[in-house]
């Protein structure tokens, strides 16, 4: 959306369906129909746009076929492709002059060979689409054309979003509102988004679709042929008149409310809050929802609302793998410039046409990792729902995905080892936030899942693994019953409010004597603090009782006094310690 100060953005969301049918009524004789059809199919548990904001169209053609075609990417969105305002200004996308399509990134001729290049490569291509608004050059717009009957010429000097008529009716930050009431304009536009269909277009964002009325997005989107994908831009703010609910019906909106929940989490350390985000009220379906870490526009002018690259915390990619590993909404990956005032425009070359990922453009759908999540989600999208659920206080989640795949994502500075039931069979996995998996071989770090369904993983401080069942590297015949269960107690646990008592030894099972690692006990008999903990089988332990804060794992700390409890696997199915 053009650089809208005023709106005040706030979101929500929650989970649904898998495939999203969209009911678009269609056009009886000039008037609108009760009778609908399906319209704009997509696979949201099993797809992945980026959008590669501000790339020229040879730049777009060029990552369709040697990254996002190959990677799994299910679509592409594009900056607006028609003529717009001058200026170096990336908000100039924002100013349309016309729907003649020559704008910074290519011409016509261009753009149609990006979207058979693209289509070739497997990969979507849905346009950002401008047609709530004119520039505010005037109102003579010949290569439409547009005149000044065309517009509502309500300069509000400021709208009132408690109003509804004015959300709809006044001027943009002093842009030239469409009537999108009038039969003439609705034609004009669809005419345009027809025009892109013929090109290949797939899918449209419609830019600033909360500032029009429903209908009259319904009626236009009614006349496009075929059926593309369709998302609309509608921000949630409490108390306003105009809320994403009055759009689902039509299309997906944007669900700018994930976005929010994803930054206050990560930066208030409640990362792992997170898995219970589907069942967090006052948020549009799943089944009506594109979801995001950010946007173009928060980047900028809300960077406190969103995660961005520039957080120098490693907090934005880990959220990345979050959004793409939980099944919620269809997700879309910001691919970014490099930028150091709000206005600032694109580089003057691409990354293909002179300029370059991580110098001039960020390129986060490049970062390590975050390419092989597109396939993850199509491996997962049958199972579209959580399970094996781990904790390790509040800044640390893992999930798994009905024994499709496992991720593990890591929130604190420090690193995190357990042993975790992941729900996959016996085998050894490729990390594919590590490395890339390559006709069964893989070029980085391996999982290893024992017959239980166990594996121990290490997480670096501030970073992610993730595994799924169609990157299995080989059977491993060594995980196979090479675990024990062990059972741990630990005697005279008397605790604090808040405190509780837990088991840390030398394995990465025991937390490797990490009191963060450590496993919580349950007192079961209290002061006796017991549990059952798996560990490998013919190994040596050495371990301790520990008592801690809950949510704090630095403090409260009492450690068992004495030396280490010792003993073999082989020979020990039960322990104790104790104060």
């Amino acid at each position: 959306m053009v650089m809208d100060n005023v709106n005040n953005k706030n979101g929500d969301s929650r989970l649904g369906e898998g495939v999203k049918r969209l009911a678009v009524a269609a056009v009886c004789a000039g008037t609108l129909c009760a009778a609908g059809s399906g319209y704009g199919e997509v696979n949201r548990h099993a797809s992945v746009m980026v959008h590669l904001f501000e790339w020229s169209w040879e730049d777009v053609a060029q990552e369709c076929e040697q990254y996002l075609g190959p990677k799994g990417f299910t679509a592409v969105q594009v900056s607006p492709p028609q003529a717009h305002i001058g200026g170096a200004q990336w908000w100039t996308r924002y100013q349309p002059v016309s729907y003649v399509l020559n704008s910074r990134s290519g011409d016509r001729e261009r753009f149609r060979n990006m979207t058979q290049r693209c289509a070739a490569a497997g990969v979507d291509v849905y346009a950002d689409l401008v047609i709530n608004h004119m520039a505010s050059t005037g109102f003579d717009f010949p290569d439409v054309p547009y005149g000044v009957n065309d517009f509502h010429n309500w300069n509000c000097g400021g709208i009132n979003y408690g109003d509804a008529n004015q959300v709809w009716n006044c001027d943009l930050v002093g842009l030239k509102d469409l009537k999108t009431e009038s039969d003439y304009v609705r034609g004009k536009i669809a005419d345009y988004m027809n025009d892109l269909v013929s090109l290949g277009v797939k899918g449209f964002r419609i830019d600033a679709a909360k500032h029009m009325p429903p209908a009259d997005i319904e009626n236009i989107v009614s006349r496009v042929q075929g059926s593309p994908y369709i998302f609309q831009e509608v921000i949630r703010a409490s108390g306003e008149a105009v809320q994403p609910e009055m759009y689902t019906h039509i299309a997906d909106v944007t669900e700018f409310q994930m976005e929010r929940d994803l930054a206050w989490h990560f930066r208030n350390g409640r990362m792992a809050n997170l898995a219970d985000f589907s069942q967090w009220g006052g948020r549009v379906a799943s089944s009506d929802a594109m979801v995001f870490v950010a946007n173009h526009d928060d980047q900028r002018q809300h960077p406190e609302w969103a995660l961005t690259w520039n957080d120098p915390q490693g907090m934005y990619y880990i959220a990345n793998i979050f959004m793409l590993a939980y099944p919620y909404g269809y997700p879309r990956v910001m691919s970014s410039y490099y930028f150091n005032d709000h206005d600032q425009g694109p580089p003057n070359s691409g990354p293909h046409t002179g300029g370059a990922c991580g110098v001039d453009w960020v390129c986060e759908h490049r970062w390590g990792g975050i390419g092989n999540m597109a396939k993850f989600r199509q491996v997962t999208a049958a199972n579209a729902y959580l399970s094996n659920v781990s904790r390790d206080g509040d800044n640390r989640l893992a999930f798994g995905r009905g024994g499709l795949g496992f991720v593990a994502l890591n929130n604190d500075t420090g690193a995190w080892s357990a042993s975790l039931n992941t729900g996959l069979s016996a085998g050894e996995y490729c990390d594919i936030l590590h490395g890339d998996y390559v006709k069964g071989v893989c070029t980085g770090a391996t999982v290893f899942v024992d017959n239980a369904g166990y594996a121990s993983i290490n997480v670096a401080g501030r970073d992610a693994m993730a595994i799924h069942v169609e990157a299995r590297v080989a059977d491993c015949p060594q995980c196979q019953s090479q675990r024990v269960d062990v059972s741990f107690a630990c005697d005279d646990g008397q605790t604090q409010w808040g405190q509780s008592v837990y088991a840390v030894g030398n394995l990465p099972e025991l937390g490797g004597w990490s009191p963060a690692g450590a496993v919580k006990l349950e007192p079961s008999a209290y002061p006796v603090w017991s549990g059952v903990i798996s560990v490998p089988a013919g190994t040596q332990v050495e371990w301790k009782c520990l008592k801690r804060d809950e949510n704090n794992a630095g403090a409260g700390i009492e450690w068992q006094p004495g030396s280490n409890t010792v003993f073999n696997t082989d020979s020990v199915n039960a322990t104790r310690g104790g104060w």
